[in-house]
């Protein structure tokens, strides 16, 4: 596989050629609004906008953001002409929350070259390059989904990792903890799981710390060589930005999409509170 990250200036010595990647603006926040205003405002040249709740993800139930469904996934991508053949380079504001989510669902569904642009959209004006506002019309893509591509976590595979290797929650550690809960009817946090949050793997500017410091939080949290990781969140959104990371720093986790919120429809499922 690629390197997931690519920086602004690498990006900009790609566009405007024949190997120039297909663009996607995955600008999103939890609770809106979407992000097509912020891409109407000022986009990269070229980009296509992607939203996050309806292409992204399936509709509600069980959990906030299931998978999307294959065919439906794979009809939004060819209409913003994602092809196999040429890299897929995607972005958001700035942290790349939203951005992970898109380059761990094209992954899942088999597309080969996928990269995050490192430091979201506020780093391509920053480094100097022109936005546009134009919202130009894709080719149709040929991209094919095929599911599986990535390890991905149902709620009993996720409750056994907790158990025999090491599940991390992406979530803020108030929310792991169970003292506040701002999205979910349900505070706390799967028994074993441990902590770390999605954000401290970011520098000020939100570009991904380098791989050292990511390996050196992951050694903290429990990791030991050869152990298996799984991953989690609220709703599997930060949970990517943790699988982003961890790819990074030379490991490939499972991803428990459906996260904390599918895990609380079932009140035969425990939960843990506090610290561990």
């Amino acid at each position: 596989m690629p390197r997931p990250l690519i920086s602004a200036g690498e990006l900009a010595s790609l566009t405007g050629g024949g190997s120039a990647p297909t663009l996607l603006d995955v600008r999103w926040s939890l609770g809106g609004p979407p992000g097509i205003g912020e891409f109407r405002a000022g986009h990269i040249p070229g980009a296509q906008y992607v939203d996050l709740d309806t292409e992204l993800a399936a509709p509600p139930g069980p959990g906030r953001h299931p998978l999307p469904d294959a065919a439906r996934f794979e009809a939004a991508m060819r209409r913003h002409g994602v092809s196999a053949g040429r890299p897929v380079v995607v972005y958001d504001a700035g942290t790349s929350m939203a951005a992970a989510r898109a380059w761990w669902v094209l992954r899942y569904f088999g597309h080969p070259d996928v990269r995050v642009l490192d430091g979201g959209f506020a780093a391509w004006p920053r480094a100097g390059h022109d936005v546009s506002t134009d919202e130009d019309e894709p080719h149709d893509g040929d991209f094919a989904a095929d599911p599986g591509h990535l390890p991905l976590l149902d709620a009993k595979g996720a409750e056994r990792i907790a158990a025999e290797a090491l599940l991390l929650d992406a979530r803020a550690p108030e929310r792991f903890r169970g003292e506040v809960e701002p999205v979910d009817p349900v505070a706390g946090h799967i028994p074993g799981a441990r902590n770390l949050p999605a954000t401290a793997n970011l520098e000020p500017d939100g570009r991904m710390q380098p791989a050292a410091a990511i390996r050196r939080r992951l050694d903290q949290a429990g990791y030991r060589p050869a152990t298996v990781v799984g991953a989690y969140c609220g709703s599997g959104v930060t949970a990517a930005h943790l699988a982003l990371a961890l790819t990074v720093a030379g490991i490939e986790p499972a991803l428990y999409a459906g996260s904390w919120s599918e895990w609380i429809t079932d009140p035969s499922r425990p939960v843990a509170l506090g610290q561990d």
